[in-house]
């Protein structure tokens, strides 16, 4: 059973950074990917559905979605057990909770790695408030 816990949320001005951690524990690995997975950030306003925002597979290929490209940056220490994400040119609509999540994703990558669907596991969620 994997564990997922996110870090690193908080609040900042317009146009601060922010750096999201999560901790990726009890994992049960992929045979196909060699132990890494498909690994995902996404979030969640109120009264708004869970976007998914960036993404990286088992061959470290990365996917952003337009409302971050450029100013997100995704990565995956595999040795740590970690999944980063760099927040910088925040805005207020970035205001959510942010999730992480994982799926062993068997083939090393999955069809559609901005939807939520994809991921079996998931992380408690932490906030980040971006004011104007």
């Amino acid at each position: 059973q994997g564990q997922l816990m996110e870090s690193g949320g908080g609040s900042v001005q317009d146009g601060g950074s922010l750096r999201l951690s999560c901790t990726i524990s009890g994992y049960t690995h992929s045979r196909y990917t060699g132990g890494r997975n498909c690994m995902a950030w996404f979030r969640q306003a109120p009264g708004k559905e869970r976007e998914g925002i960036a993404t990286i597979d088992a061959e470290a290929t990365t996917t952003y979605a337009d409302s971050v490209k450029g100013r997100f940056t995704i990565s995956q220490d595999n040795d740590k057990g970690t999944l980063d994400l760099q927040m910088n040119n925040l805005k207020a609509e970035d205001t959510a909770m942010y999730y992480c999540a994982a799926d062993p994703c068997s083939m090393g990558w999955v069809p559609s790695p901005l939807d939520f669907k994809e991921y079996r596991y998931w992380g408690q969620g932490t906030q980040v408030t971006v004011s104007s």
